[in-house]
């Protein structure tokens, strides 16, 4: 399986790098896991909405430029579908064996996700009412996925 996290922004801060290559180290016997980054915009002080729109609108049109035509494609958004863990591994689960082989990870920036990426997504899930800054995302993205593989063979894993 090929998994790509495609995403707004760099990781500044060594301690989200560290563990995403942690996670990406444990996830290598299970699947390919790939980071794709496009640039942010800044986002002035008091930006308008149609400022915050048009930012998301740029960002949006970066994160489809990289989308791939054959892979499923799944935005991480508020109002997209909670899962528990298990519940996530066996959605994941159930992907791979209706013949998926390419799933593609969208997180959007400070602002979130345009609409043209929400409607370009076969599907949307929600880690949480809370929002979560979008480079930690990243690494709860990653950790999850970890766990589904490990929660699908039946391996130990803390709860």
């Amino acid at each position: 399986m090929q998994i790509d996290i495609l995403c707004v922004g760099k990781i500044k801060e060594k301690f989200f790098r560290d563990a995403l290559e942690e996670y990406k180290k444990r996830l290598s016997r299970y699947c390919k896991l790939t980071e794709i980054e496009v640039p942010d915009e800044k986002t002035p002080d008091n930006a308008s909405e149609t400022e915050e729109r048009q930012i998301k609108e740029k960002e949006g049109d970066r994160l489809l430029s990289k989308m791939s035509d054959t892979a499923t494609v799944i935005a991480l958004a508020i109002d997209g579908k909670s899962y528990t863990s298990e519940g996530f591994a066996s959605a994941l689960e159930k992907l791979a064996v209706s013949g998926v082989s390419h799933i593609q990870f969208v997180i959007g920036g400070s602002l979130g996700l345009s609409d043209t990426v929400l409607r370009r997504a076969d599907q949307r899930i929600s880690f949480s009412a809370m929002t979560f800054p979008h480079q930690l995302m990243r690494v709860i993205l990653s950790e999850q996925i970890y766990r589904a593989y490990r929660i699908q063979r039946n391996e130990p894993y803390h709860k």
